[in-house]
């Protein structure tokens, strides 16, 4: 913590003094792969709406996640489902205190049911049991504890719909059509559908709101193509909605609307971060408090009911911290306490007492060893755009002229984070300083921030990494003849435009699921994801059915310039990528070798958009770990046999 303090005092041209002064001995001993991306031994827990159990996710014997359920104080711990390979990511309780839904797919094609679970009678049963319709869940309340609202695309592959699901029949009822404009619905607590917001022809979008099933939609709030609008819920009584929004101001607030009049009042906001995490009474619907990330998330609390409770729970957190679950009496909560020097800790917290219980760790084994702290610091684009960034150095090494890896998130409408990253402290372990960068265009920092990304694939985007790259390497810490470039989905993209569009600056690339061409990427994308391409890709990247920026994409693509790609390459691809199809992955690989540069290719015949089943995770980052080691000269654990459920093929 102190080191950080220093980080954001200090000038630039002491840094490298500052860290170099900091005592280093031997690095620390490598921790082990399995540790770091296996599965978790326990995490997500959620309280029943009574308070009674907990549910939380933990492997069975077949080492695939399930969800897992106790009673609170005794130790009858049992498994809800059986999921057989993929293992459950995300799961919730019903209101009516029986059951719990989860979603799955098949093989990562992400065409998501949704699942009931019976935890005293053990009965799985699929609600949508449709091939090739994806549903979420959209709404629920206390007062109709046996009605779920879903979204589902069941009617028209590129449209979702709400549908009322009676838990106790099963039966689905339509509730709403898309006319072919709506992107977002949303339930009253009576469960109505009286809310919608829908895009216009302009790239912007509106919400509407009817006072009865019998009303007439009406347009209340609109905005521009720059701006965004998401709404979170109706209040209680239904006369008015909650909602972050940029109209009006460069970040993303929240606000209270006037459902008859649009009339928006303004609850929190911050200059330099979006709004994020919004938490909600769970009786009155009401935001309680908001969070603000900009290098390290910050609580605004807005109901001084729970501002003591917020109080206590940052005096107990070790880092940044956030409620996770609660009863409906709202006398329990279960919050996350997250830190960079250790994996997520879950307490049950008592607001009558202020106690809190530790339920568990989520990697426990980490405490044996010796992990690398994430520090938050800004870094001045060529143009003078600020971008929150994090510096990981390994411990226990010199911190000078260093192997580097610059780790790219994906999205690119997403962002890194503060925090236990397990992708970072592997690095870091290994010997190599890591560089996460939020680029311009990543989530979270207002709308300027995503305006300065329009049209700038490859482009100012990609000058954001190097021009980081350069800072480190300015300040003495990074060796620039030592430097990879790492990342997924649009880090992957990344990953490529950097051995392509500047081969000088990189010693060697691994790209998971990223795309090799703009076009044929947009192009194959899923019918659903049309009001998001209207929306985001389209204005800011480009349409590929307007000949200009299909001309455009395709220069901003890495196949175009694959030529210059001298670098090393891994690459890894899963087939049922429903997102970034495994013809773009194939593509640049076989290009790539035809000039003679070595590449490494493995494909994972039961994956999707990523890699969800530990073996398989396990299997690249062995890869990816040798890889480095070979063409950075970190350290590495020796590969060993694959796991015997891995399914993959070197190609």
């Amino acid at each position: 913590m102190a080191l950080s303090r220093r980080f954001a005092k200090i000038g630039s041209t002491t840094l490298l003094a500052a860290l170099a002064s900091a005592a280093f001995a031997e690095p620390p001993p490598l921790i082990p792969r399995a540790v770091l991306f296996g599965n978790p031994e326990r995490a997500l827990p959620t309280l029943s709406p009574d308070g009674l159990r907990l549910a939380y996710l933990r492997p069975d014997d077949r080492n695939v996640l399930q969800v897992w359920v106790r009673t609170i104080g005794q130790e009858d711990d049992r498994p809800v489902t059986s999921d057989p390979e993929r293992g459950i990511q995300t799961y919730a309780w019903t209101w009516n205190n029986r059951d719990l839904y989860y979603l799955q797919d098949t093989g990562g094609d992400e065409n998501f049911r949704l699942y009931i679970a019976d935890p005293e009678s053990g009965e799985i049963r699929d609600m949508t049991p449709f091939p090739g319709v994806v549903a979420t869940p959209l709404a629920a309340d206390p007062d109709h504890p046996n009605t779920l609202i879903l979204s589902m695309n069941r009617r028209n592959p590129s449209l979702f719909e709400p549908w009322e699901c009676d838990l106790e029949t099963g039966s689905l009822t339509l509730l709403a059509e898309n006319a072919g404009d709506v992107r977002v619905w949303l339930a009253d607590s009576d469960l109505a559908i009286r809310a919608l917001t829908a895009g216009r022809p302009d790239g912007g979008g509106e919400l509407r709101v009817r006072d009865s099933l019998d009303s007439e939609w009406r347009a209340i709030v609109s905005w521009g193509v720059e701006d965004e609008f998401q709404p979170l819920a109706f209040a209680r009584d239904g006369r008015s909605l909650y909602a972050t929004t940029t109209i009006g101001a460069d970040t993303r607030g929240l606000y209270s609307v006037d459902a008859a009049t649009g009339e928006m009042t303004l609850l929190a906001t911050d200059p330099g971060a979006d709004a994020g995490e919004v938490l909600l009474d769970p009786r009155t619907r009401a935001p309680q408090a908001v969070s603000f990330d900009r290098l390290r998330p910050v609580w605004k609390v807005l109901d001084s009911s729970v501002e003591s409770d917020f109080e206590r729970i940052a005096a107990t957190s070790a880092g940044s911290f956030a409620v996770d679950s609660r009863d409906l009496q709202d006398r329990l909560w279960v919050f996350s306490d997250v830190s960079d020097l250790g994996a997520v800790k879950y307490h049950l917290f008592d607001r009558e007492t202020k106690a809190a219980t530790f339920l568990f760790d989520a990697f426990p084994r980490l405490a044996e060893y010796t992990l690398a702290p994430m520090q938050a610091i800004e870094i001045k684009a060529s143009d003078g755009l600020s971008l929150p960034s994090y510096l990981t150095l390994p411990p226990g090494s010199d911190p000078r002229n260093l192997p580097l890896v610059l780790t790219v998130h994906g999205g690119p409408w997403w962002r890194d984070f503060w925090g236990f990253d397990p992708n970072t402290q592997w690095l870091a372990n290994r010997g190599y300083a890591v560089l996460q960068i939020n680029y311009r265009g990543s989530a979270g920092f207002g709308k300027s921030f995503l305006r300065a990304a329009r049209k700038e694939f490859a482009g100012r985007m990609h000058d954001d990494l190097i021009d980081g790259l350069n800072w480190t390497i300015r300040e003495g810490i990074a060796d620039p003849a030592r430097v990879g470039i790492m990342g997924a989905s649009y880090g992957g993209y990344a990953t490529l435009v950097g051995l392509s569009f500047t081969p000088e600056r990189f010693a060697c690339g691994v790209d998971l699921v990223g795309p090799s061409n703009l076009v044929t990427l947009v192009e194959s994308f899923p019918p659903y994801w049309k009001p998001f391409l209207s929306a985001k890709w389209y204005p800011l990247v480009g349409d590929p059915s307007v000949p200009e920026d299909r001309e455009e994409m395709l220069a901003r693509s890495p196949i175009s310039r694959v030529d210059r790609i001298r670098a090393p390459l891994l690459v890894g691809q899963g087939a049922n990528d429903p997102r970034v199809r495994q013809e773009e992955s194939d593509r640049i690989v076989a290009a790539v070798r035809q000039r003679g540069v070595p590449v490494e290719y493995l494909v994972f015949p039961d994956e999707g958009h990523g890699l969800a089943r530990p073996e398989n995770r396990l299997v690249f980052w062995a890869a990816a770990e040798e890889f480095l080691a070979r063409h950075l000269g970190g350290r590495a654990e020796p590969a060993g046999e694959p796991p015997a459920a891995a399914r993959f093929e070197r190609r």
